[in-house]
């Protein structure tokens, strides 16, 4: 067995298991964490704004707010805004409500 260095500061995290049709069980649902930001950025995303309104609203790269969809698409095991939408809201993630804000 091989020793395994890690740099101080360094992020370790575990996938989170995903059963039959990926969907997370109730077990498995406390495992997902979504960041700050990335339940920020989500929130946008589910009012229907682009990417780009997204990024002009929170003062970053359009680059940026894709970076963390893709880490929300990631940690959620889906591919596209509907999806995480509806995972999200389905482990609490988000409120419900939160589409219909502003």
């Amino acid at each position: 067995m091989t020793a395994m260095s890690v740099s101080p500061g360094a992020v370790l995290s575990q996938k989170v298991p995903v059963s039959v049709g990926g969907a997370l069980s109730a077990d498995e649902s406390h495992l997902v964490k979504l960041t700050k930001r990335e339940i920020e950025v989500l929130t946008h995303v589910i009012q229907g704004k682009s990417s780009r309104e997204v990024a002009d609203q929170l003062f970053v790269s359009k680059r940026t707010v894709d970076f963390h969809l893709a880490n929300v698409y990631d940690k959620l095991h889906v591919n596209n805004r509907v999806q995480a939408f509806r995972r999200a809201t389905r482990l609490g993630l988000i409120p419900y409500e939160a589409q219909f804000a502003d």
